[in-house]
């Protein structure tokens, strides 16, 4: 089992725990991107550990070939001189340093084999990082847009109830009784002022029979006088 596949099935426990607590959408995404962020984080420290630890047994390694192939020459050395007691305490550390080089050989590999795997980890989680962000910006606006229609249908249930009808009932009736009270203004002037001006024209109309009266009057004495 890889690194990123446990650090998944971390990931994925935390996630249903915050669902089961009804945690907020947007802040649920955010969470799992630092998550995510955050254990990239570690696994690069770690990758980058595992490629310093290899260098340094690919050091020990090498320093041990070095001692293989010095106790060697010595064993050849003392066979040459005619001394087996030495050749053979010098094959001895030879023997030594070579199982140290093989256990380190073998730890290079397991090494090697870790570096692969962090690595791979680091190429899943870096997509999973990349389609989650993606994914971020699209769901964030999906939730919003939830939001909002949540309140708009909030609203409509709430205009719709007995109650806010009343009260626009309640209002629509006192602007009736207002504009009612307008007219009465309107209407208890206007028969002033058709008074007034019936007046006026009243008086223009006897002014006028006044004058044919007077005109008459005239015209009768004249022909009075003639005769």
């Amino acid at each position: 089992m890889g690194v990123f596949t446990r650090v998944r099935d971390i990931i994925n426990a935390n996630i249903n725990a915050m669902l089961d607590r009804a945690e907020d959408p947007e802040k649920l995404i955010r969470l799992m991107i630092q998550e995510m962020e955050d254990t990239l984080v570690e696994i690069k420290a770690a990758c980058a550990g595992a490629m310093a630890t290899k260098k340094k047994v690919q050091r020990e390694r090498e320093h041990m070939w070095g001692r293989i192939k010095q106790w060697e020459e010595r064993a050849q050395l003392a066979v040459h001189k005619g001394r087996e007691d030495l050749a053979r305490e010098a094959l001895l550390e030879k023997r030594r340093y070579l199982r140290q080089a093989e256990a380190l050989e073998s730890e290079a590999m397991q090494c090697d084999a870790l570096v692969e795997q962090y690595q791979d980890d680091i190429v899943q989680l870096e997509d999973k990082l990349t389609t989650a962000r993606e994914k971020q910006r699209l769901l964030v606006q999906r939730h919003r847009h939830a939001q909002q229609k949540q309140r708009a249908q909030r609203e409509i249930r709430r205009f719709e109830s007995a109650d806010t009808v009343l009260r626009f009932d309640q209002i629509e009736h006192r602007i009736e009784r207002m504009e009612a009270e307008a007219e009465l203004v309107n209407f208890a002037r206007k028969p002033r002022l058709e008074e007034e001006f019936g007046l006026l024209e009243g008086d223009d109309e006897i002014e006028r029979e006044l004058q044919s009266l007077k005109a008459a009057t005239a015209k009768r004495l004249l022909d009075d006088s003639a005769v």
